[in-house]
């Protein structure tokens, strides 16, 4: 699936949500769309739990 097919669906998500939920439900949807991302990339092994963590190259603070 493209992600194009994906941003049209998560925008008809939070559309629907907004529109029949209101304001807090918009971010409710958005909010749980975000961590299913992020869990989602954990999953397709392409972020993992030390990317957070880790300090720049020039040796700062964590990100």
């Amino acid at each position: 699936m493209s992600m194009a097919v994906v941003g049209l669906v998560a925008g008809m998500a939070l559309g629907f949500a907004g529109y029949f939920g209101g304001f807090g439900a918009f971010l409710l949807v958005a909010a749980l769309g975000a961590i299913g991302f992020v869990a989602g990339k954990f999953a397709d092994g392409d972020l993992e739990p030390g990317d957070f963590f880790r300090a720049d190259e020039r040796g700062g603070r964590p990100r």
